[in-house]
């Protein structure tokens, strides 16, 4: 039941935020993809706690494979669909003109930034479970959905763009970014609603990046390397 209030809340978040924004420029706005949007986060989330619950664990580990290999599989199948593609949601592996080398300080930035938060903050010693969980599902996952296919629906619902360090920005950026820090920082349980500041920042920062290595090179391709290797990286320090 925590879970279910959690994303109930994230979701009347990113409504509420959308539909001030929309109806203050009504004339770029398309309320249909932002209820789009929040079935998005939805669906994602019940995939991700398998079902809450109520799905039996076919899959062991002490990660959750089962989840995200789920929410995947679903995913894909979403982007498949016409109203989206795969291709306009970023799976492809052709590259804009001229990306890779304007990519590749940004690209830079973003795992230092996770390289500095680890020498910070030692981590425990990895175990092989660890580095084959983080090599191939959260940043897969996760990318195709906040960067892919939330930032995707978002943007259809706020059409206006405003250039900026050398790409077309949208609300959509932002929204898709604050969604995926929330996901990581607020939360509800028997205490009531928590929120943390510092992993808010920690996630939503890092994920604008992401928005504009997508934006940039034209895919998720380049998104989801520098997301893994964030998440890799701090593990080998």
């Amino acid at each position: 039941m925590d879970g279910i209030v959690s994303i109930a809340a994230i979701v009347a978040i990113l409504l509420a935020c959308g539909l001030a924004l929309g109806l203050a420029n009504k004339q770029h706005f398309k309320m249909r993809w932002l209820l789009v949007a929040g079935g998005l986060v939805i669906v994602e989330d019940a995939l991700l706690t398998n079902g809450y619950g109520l799905l039996p664990t076919l899959v062991p580990g002490a990660w959750n494979w089962q989840g995200k290999g789920l929410a995947l599989i679903v995913l894909l199948a979403i982007a498949a669909h016409r109203l989206f593609g795969w291709q306009r949601v970023g799976l492809t592996i052709r590259q804009s003109s001229g990306s890779i080398v304007s990519c590749l300080p940004i690209a830079a930035i973003y795992l230092l930034f996770f390289v500095a938060l680890a020498l910070a903050i030692p981590n425990e010693a990895a175990s092989a479970e660890d580095f084959a969980f983080q090599l191939t599902m959260p940043g897969i996952e996760e990318e195709l959905f906040y960067r892919g296919l939330l930032f995707f629906a978002l943007n259809e619902a706020f059409r206006r763009r405003w250039r900026f360090l050398g790409i077309d920005w949208g609300w959509g950026a932002l929204l898709s970014s604050i969604a995926f820090g929330l996901t990581h920082a607020f939360g509800y349980n028997e205490s009531g609603f928590a929120f943390d500041m510092a992993t808010f920042g920690l996630t939503a920062l890092p994920s604008l990046l992401g928005v504009w290595l997508r934006e940039r090179s034209g895919g998720l391709l380049l998104p989801i390397i520098v997301h893994t290797g964030g998440n890799v990286l701090p593990m080998l320090l």
